[in-house]
């Protein structure tokens, strides 16, 4: 498969078609060269999916790979010759992937509470850096590298991808750009999905790795809360258990402690009040946002069942009353690209990378965005471990945060 861009746009095509066709004697199909070159640091599922989009979007090619996991550096290989015939150069130290003057860029993909030492090695390079969610399992030390950002010369952007996925992308321009629903005042997110994933070594089944599920998997939920609150979060309650996953999980003589259920609620300084509603036996996947307004309600959902019946993937209706026409609408990205990753989610966040490394502005998350996004997980955990409700500010004071 090859994607092609052609006067500011792209035009994909697969099969062989047009494989009788020399290079010199394309002009519609002509290739571009990509723009920049990066490596990846940490090669898990993540990890390939970035090296799989990133060559598909044709903007960044993927130039090597370093993994402490011999078994990770070979699938690797063969999923990346997969999506291209070029070699990837298989770095034997940390160091030396940071520091080769051949890339442009590193793509942070190690397993969470890795990321603030990687961090600080890569950020040695001086080169644009893109971390994945969320930034650290822990306050401070998401709070370090808000403060490593400030100063940095290059682009160091955050993955919070789902921003990008097409019913949020469309509630975002319906709620934050079309203001059609007036003053937001209410926000509701569900996600209701099968349990957590194999990793290496395990460790998205323990709290001391991943930072506990409302870190490690919500934080993507409690971003875009925060975006459409457009506000600052005061108090957080929340009620959770591990009901019914891992309970008799164990690896390497440790027992699982992970969350697979949870309520959140959480209150804004603007008075904007959000739930969160998760559940990780459910057997599908199942995401949905419900946002109220003064003057109206947009209601947006993604649905893979694993069925074979036929239902909606993704549905938004904007419903206005009396105050502006209402609409029903079915968002997508063509099958290229929901395919890729995320549904498409992981392809518009590569493109951001690759503007914001050509120096335009994007809407791509920040480091605040994913310090906030960490703070509202973090607080959700304790209220659950402790019972209580958690006030924001108390907690960052607690956790030697400046307000």
């Amino acid at each position: 498969m090859s994607q092609e861009k052609i006067d500011g746009q792209l035009f994909s095509y697969s099969g062989p078609a047009f494989h009788y066709l020399n290079e010199e004697e394309r002009h519609f199909f002509a290739k571009e060269a990509p723009q920049f070159r990066v490596n990846v640091i940490g090669c898990g599922m993540i990890g390939m999916e970035h090296m799989r989009v990133a060559t598909r979007v044709g903007r960044t090619a993927i130039h090597g790979v370093f993994d402490t996991n011999e078994r990770s550096i070979k699938v690797a290989k063969e999923e990346y010759a997969k999506e291209s015939s070029s070699e990837l150069v298989v770095y034997s130290s940390l160091e030396d992937a940071c520091n080769d003057p051949a890339v442009d860029g590193i793509l942070i993909c190690t397993p969470n509470y890795t990321h603030l030492d990687v961090l600080k090695t890569v950020i040695k390079s001086g080169k644009h850096i893109f971390m994945e969610k969320p930034m650290a399992t822990k306050l401070q030390d998401a709070y370090e590298i808000t403060q490593m950002a400030k100063d940095y010369g290059a682009v160091l952007q955050i993955g919070l991808q789902y921003r990008y996925k097409s019913i949020y992308a469309e509630a975002i321009h319906e709620v934050l750009e079309r203001k059609a629903i007036g003053q937001v005042k209410m926000i509701n997110l569900l996600e209701h999905r099968i349990p957590f994933l194999d990793k290496v070594g395990q460790w998205n089944k323990f709290n001391q790795y991943s930072g506990g599920t409302l870190v490690e998997k919500c934080c993507h939920y409690f971003d875009l809360m925060n975006l459409f609150a457009q506000s600052r979060p005061v108090r957080v309650h929340a009620t959770g258990s591990q009901s019914t996953n891992f309970r008799n999980f164990e690896f390497k003589g440790a027992k699982s402690d992970i969350l697979d259920s949870a309520f959140v609620t959480v209150e804004y300084e603007n008075g904007v009040r959000a739930g969160f509603n998760l559940c990780m036996f459910a057997p599908m996947f199942h995401e949905e946002i419900v946002i109220c307004g003064d003057e109206g309600r947009v209601k947006a959902a993604e649905i893979e069942d694993f069925s074979e019946s036929a239902r909606l993937r993704t549905e938004m209706e904007v419903f206005c009353g009396q105050n502006r026409p209402s609409k029903r609408s079915e968002p997508m990205y063509p099958k290229l690209i929901e395919d890729s990753g995320h549904n498409g989610a992981t392809w518009f966040e590569h493109i951001a990378f690759a503007d914001r490394m050509a120096g335009k502005e994007t809407d791509s998350a920040t480091m605040e965005d994913g310090f906030w996004s960490v703070v509202v997980g973090t607080a959700a955990q304790e209220a659950i471990r402790t019972g209580k409700v958690i006030d924001i500010n108390a907690m960052l004071k607690e956790a030697n945060i400046p307000l």
